[in-house]
This record gives C-alpha cells, structure tokens and sequence, in this order.
C-alpha cells in the first residue's frame, strides 16, 4: 500500500503476499451493489424474527427452548462459518461463491416458510445461518479488491449504511407482514419475502458480477474448516446458550476448552503454511501491523449486543410500553445508525483515523446521556420523548460513523488476496462481540436484578448494564486513538 494510503485510512502495510491484480470494471458499482443484498439479508433475517417469535409460538406450538433455538441456531452456525464463508470467496471465486450462497439462502429460507413443526423450522434457520454466512462476506472482500483507494471509503460507507437499514427494516417489516397476513401466511410471510429478492438478484448477479480471487487459489483448507468451526463453536453455543440454561457444566467445559482448541488451531494453520499449503488463516497476513488492536477494537464495538435486549426489558418491564411501542421507540437508533455511515466520507476528511474512535466515543457519551436521563426521571415514569430520542439517535450514529471505519481499520491492513478470510475473520469477531455482550453484560443485569420485578429494580440493573457498555466501548475508542496515533505520530 502506499503512503498515501496509509495517511488517509489510518492503515499500515502488511507484510503479505502480493494482491492479486483486478483491473477496474466499469460496472464495478453495479456489482456492489447486487453483492450489498448478502450484507443486508442476514441481518434484516436477524431482526425480523425477533419480532415474529410469539406468532410463532402460538402457530407451531413451540417450547421456550425451541423458541430460544430458532434464534440461536442461526446466530450461532452463522457466526461460526464466516471464516470459511470468507475463504471460500478468495479460493473459488467471490462472485460464484456468492451466488451460491444467495441460492441456499433462498432454499433455507423456503423450508422456514414452510416449517411444519419447530424442528423443521429451526433446522432451516440453521441452513440460513450456513448459508448467509457463505454470502455475507463477499460483499465487503469486494471492496478491497474491486476499487481503487479513492472509491473505497464510499463502498465501505454504503456497506455499514445496509446494516443501519436492515435494523430499521428488520424491527418495522416483521410486524407489518403479521399484521397484513398476506394470503393466509402469517409468520410465515417473513421468510417467503426473501424468495423474490433472491430470485432478483440472482438474476443480475449472474449476469454482472464477475470474479476476484486470490491469485494462489488452490484448494480449501478442510482440516482447518473443521478446526475452526469446533473452536468458536465451543466459545459461541455456551455464550447463547449457557445463560438461559443457567451455566450446565457442559458450557462451562466447552468454554475451558477454547484456549486449548485455538491453541491447537493455530499450530496446524502454522505448519500448513509452512509446508506450502494454502491455510484457512494465514499467519502471514494475521501478523500485520496492529491488526490484533484493531481486531479488539471490532470485539468491543458490538459490546452495544445486549442493549437493545436489555433496553426493551427496560422499556416493557419498567414502563409498561407495548411492544410495537417499543419497537417506534428504537426507530431514532436505526436513523442514526442509516445516516452515520453516509457521514464518514466528510468526517475522514476532517478527523482522518481518528474517525472510529469519535464513534465509539459519541456511542459512550450516548450512553452516559441515557443513564442520566433515566435517573432524572421518576421511577416507572418514560424519559422524556425529545431527549430520549435525541441520546438514542447519538448512539445509532455513532456505531454508524464507527463501523465503515472499523471495517477499514481492519481489513486496509491486509492484501487484497486475503480480503475474503479477513473479511470473514472481522464478521466472526463482531458476532463474537454480539454473544459475549448478551452473555456477559446480559449476566450482570439478571445478577443485579436478582428475583425482583419491580420498576425500581430494573431501572437499576438497566442503569448498571449500560454503564458496563459505555466502559466496553469506551475501552475501544481508546485503542482505536492508539491505532490512530500509531498512524500519526506527530501533531494531526
């Protein structure tokens, strides 16, 4: 990467293999944009059950168990797939691998609409998970290797701009397609909308994308396939899962055995390299400079996982708000978290690196915002709309402005041959992020909550709760001032 580069981006150059060389397409924006559609899907797929699971319950007579697991074996096989996701990109072709994704996608997302019982239902939401995870990565490992330097923050400004809106869309789409109730379908009307959207994309996808990969692609990585999905299974399913079970012994196994699996992991990865195969991980590439900061930085953005949980208990159990209520009251979040990404361009220009850390930061404050305003407010009394709606737009913005930013903090740092696994690699770590944060931050609450359900007594482990985010994020932005600083060492 050149200077230029890395004045701009806040990025260093990585000691990798030389990127693989893709002249620039005239219709490379037309491409990203039919690639854009696997960034959206996943999470609107994501958002919008959460709000049909009681229609679910009742049509298909699910257990809580069950119910818990149409979420979780989603989240989890998704999460534990990007890697590969990523990789498979980068050795097969991105624009191949992602139609074949979008084409799974499509297939689970029919056996969903179709569910005759909670398992069937539950094992197509774990084909979802596989699938979306195959196709989520491509779009953003095609902007390292589709656009030059200049267009690249735009690309990636769009990219975080589809996550701010599948949150708007996911939260209001899923209860207007219940309430509709086309053609008899109910719940299942969720699942089925994905079909067309499939089916359009599919067909300009085959007819526009063309394919980037890495110049060396040989042959996927099978035995680091599997080790790596053992290993962040054995830290993902316990974080979903463990809690709601009340911490079994075998989560709490699972999760000891983390360090000793990865350990493991990375000892193969290393010989594999090493005798000229083509790992799922290079550790050529992991060793650029600051990419372990940077990837702390993506494990504490979505520290901000257990809000929108915790803060709907707050909203419902508190203050007694109906869920659509609830649902209008986060509409300021997704506003901000749509338009900040769009923002970033101009605050690059103005603050360059130093751009996710300012998010992160507007994120904290939000939060500390949030804290005083419910705490000047009775007891079991609503904050007031105006600055409820204000501190919540500060926050939506700031993980928008963060997130562009963060995506090229990390994958900047690596050559675009690699861009398919990183791309995986950073995707993983913010569902890792997302997970640890329920897991954690979401313990702490139920700890302070203890067995009251009072008002009183959830305000306070509502208030305890964002204090821990705004510390997680907060502990971001400050490596992320470090990255920045590491950039510019002199005054900026």
């Amino acid at each position: 990467m050149s200077v230029s580069v890395i004045s701009q981006a806040g990025t260093l150059p990585a000691a990798t293999p030389q990127a693989d060389a893709v002249p620039l397409d005239p219709r490379r924006w037309a491409m990203f944009v039919v690639l854009l559609a696997g960034a959206f899907l996943p999470p609107l797929d994501f958002f919008i059950v959460n709000v049909a699971l009681p229609s679910i319950r009742e049509g298909l007579g699910a257990s809580p168990s069950a119910e818990q697991l149409v979420i979780s074996s989603y989240a989890g096989l998704y999460a534990v797939t990007l890697i590969t996701g990523g990789r498979l990109g980068d050795l097969f072709g991105r624009g191949r691998v992602f139609i074949l994704g979008l084409i799974g996608f499509a297939a689970a997302s029919l056996l969903c609409g179709f569910a005759w019982s909670p398992w069937s239902l539950i094992a197509g939401r774990a084909l979802q998970g596989v699938t979306a995870a195959v196709m989520a990565p491509q779009a953003l490992a095609s902007v390292q290797a589709m656009f030059p330097e200049k267009e690249k923050p735009l690309a990636l400004s769009l990219y975080g701009a589809v996550f701010g809106l599948a949150s708007v869309v996911g939260q209001a789409l899923g209860g207007v397609l219940i309430s509709l109730d086309l053609m008899g379908l109910g719940w299942r009307a969720i699942f089925l909308v994905n079909l067309p959207v499939a089916i359009v994309v599919v067909l300009f996808g085959i007819s526009i994308l063309k394919e980037t990969r890495a110049q060396d692609a040989r042959r996927l990585d099978l035995g680091g396939t599997a080790l790596s999905m053992v290993t962040l299974g054995a830290l993902i399913l316990p974080l979903i899962e463990g809690r709601e079970a009340g911490w079994p012994l075998w989560s709490l196994l699972s999760l000891a055995a983390v360090p000793v699996l990865a350990r493991f992991f990375w000892r193969y990865e290393s010989r594999l390299a090493r005798s000229g195969g083509t790992p799922l991980l290079d550790p050529a590439a992991l060793q650029a400079p600051g990419l372990g900061r940077a990837l702390l930085v993506a494990l504490s953005f979505y520290s901000i996982g257990a809000f929108f949980l915790l803060f709907s208990i707050y909203l419902q159990g508190a203050l007694h708000v109906s869920a659509l209520s609830a649902g209008f009251v986060f509409l300021p979040f997704g506003a901000g978290f749509l338009l900040g990404p769009l923002s970033t361009s101009a605050g690059r220009q103005i603050f360059g690196a130093y751009v996710n850390p300012i998010g992160l930061g507007l994120e904290t404050i939000g939060l500390l915002g949030l804290v005083w305003l419910i705490m000047a407010t009775p007891t079991g009394a609503p904050p007031a709309p105006v600055p409820l709606g204000v501190i919540l737009f500060v926050i939506g913005f700031g993980q928008g402005l963060g997130l562009p930013t963060l995506m090229r903090m990390v994958t900047g740092r690596v050559a675009p041959a690699f861009s398919g696994m990183i791309a995986g690699i950073v995707s993983s770590t913010l569902q890792v992020s997302t997970a640890l944060s329920v897991a954690v931050i979401g313990g702490i609450f139920y700890t302070v909550l203890d067995a009251r359900t009072d008002p009183a007594a959830i305000t306070q482990a509502f208030i305890v709760a964002v204090l821990c985010i705004a510390v997680c994020l907060a502990g971001g932005a400050w490596l992320g001032i470090t990255l920045a600083k590491a950039t510019f060492p002199g005054p900026t």
